[in-house]
């Protein structure tokens, strides 16, 4: 999974970032100070691979990982060059969803570039821009497909689809609001538009606001309706609090977690939004080498999670031989599972459940 954080100057954006994957990128208190894009990858805490490590005690362990998208504070007019221009708007159209943090404290020692902390004009500001670098992509894309239509029944369907998205862009709308279906989707997927990327609002709320406070915050409230309004997810984190968090290891963080009375950190909020948003699960694989995590759709069959491991197990696929995570630990061993017929012998049509640990058979 590949998240881009956006955001514009001040925001917390890049202390949010700092925070999530102790990369180091630069944060100061002025625009523009992340010339380049920043990339961190992390690992997807999952208490279940800790489990089987304990188990098995393998020579590897390797979590699920998440990549994070650092995109130098946008302002208005960056899709026309303003401030650092429209190349940082070209490194998110390769992630799978976005990550909009919005500010929604007041701090008179933080400037904002507008002047005053204001969510939705924040968001506003953010969307015209990849409003607008969408629909320079689009009208492109609509020129092309026209030339080479010619009659051809696929190429009408997507000048069609290209089209309405065409229309919604022009209306300052983002192409989310039009309501593709998955087949619309696919004809223009090579676009890859911003503005119809799943979105996850992150709301920076302010220290004092983070044991629950901020449910009456108005910013945070402004914000939610919007993000309900649209079916896209949101988290309330202070970034400052998270960038206190990273410092912390084991027991001391769990200390402090408890100590401002919350359960789970920023990351694994967003983790577990980003998984719901763009409908991912996990299976595992377990064995004295390797405990692993694999991050697949929801709906993907065996054979296709087969293939995320190696090209050749998909096409020489055989069978998966299953069982649910809860019977393996409970049990203790898998042999005492198949003794006790909790390992099941699943074929092609199988679809893939979160925490079956698996092994699959193939032959090529």
């Amino acid at each position: 999974m590949k998240l881009g954080i956006v955001g514009l100057p001040n925001v917390g954006k890049s202390t949010l970032f700092n925070a999530l994957t102790n990369a180091g990128a630069e944060s100061a208190n002025y625009p523009f100070c992340t010339i380049d894009p920043n990339v961190g990858v992390v690992a997807v805490p999952d208490k279940r691979l800790d489990k089987l490590q304990e188990m098995y005690n393998p020579e590897k362990y390797t979590p699920a990982i998440i990549e994070f998208v650092d995109i130098a504070g946008l302002v208005k007019g960056a899709s026309q060059g303003e401030g650092l221009g429209n190349k940082f708007l070209a490194n998110i159209r390769e992630v799978d969803a976005i990550v909009h943090v919005v500010r929604c404290f007041e701090n008179g020692d933080i400037i904002h570039v507008e002047g005053s902390v204001d969510p939705i004009r924040d968001v506003e500001t953010i969307n015209i821009e990849l409003i607008l670098s969408d629909l320079e992509i689009v009208e492109r894309a609509v020129d092309r497909t026209v030339k080479a239509a010619r009659g051809d029944k696929t190429l009408l369907t997507k000048l069609a689809v290209l089209e309405k998205v065409k229309a919604a862009l022009e209306e300052g709308k983002c192409a989310r609001a039009v309501g593709l279906d998955a087949e619309e989707a696919a004809l223009i997927e090579e676009s890859r538009l911003l503005t119809l990327k799943p979105i996850i609002y992150v709301a920076n709320i302010s220290e004092d606001e983070v044991g629950g406070d901020y449910e009456k915050n108005e910013g945070y409230v402004r914000l939610k309706a919007l993000a309900d309004s649209e079916g896209s997810q949101i988290i309330a984190v202070s970034a400052q609090i998270e960038a206190e968090l990273a410092e912390l290891e084991g027991e001391d963080k769990m200390t402090f977690l408890s100590d401002l009375g919350i359960e789970e950190s920023g990351l694994d909020k967003l983790i577990k939004s980003g998984y719901a948003l763009l409908g991912l699960i996990s299976f595992l694989t377990a064995g004295p080498k390797e405990v692993r995590a694999w991050t697949i759709k929801k709906g993907t069959k065996a054979p296709g999670a087969a293939g995320k491991i190696h090209t050749d197990f998909e096409r020489g696929f055989i069978r998966a031989e299953v069982v649910a995570f809860d019977d393996l630990v409970r049990e203790g061993d898998r042999n005492k599972v198949k003794e006790k017929g909790l390992l099941r012998s699943e074929g092609k049509e199988y679809v893939m459940k979160d925490g079956d640990v698996v092994e699959f058979l193939f032959n090529v």
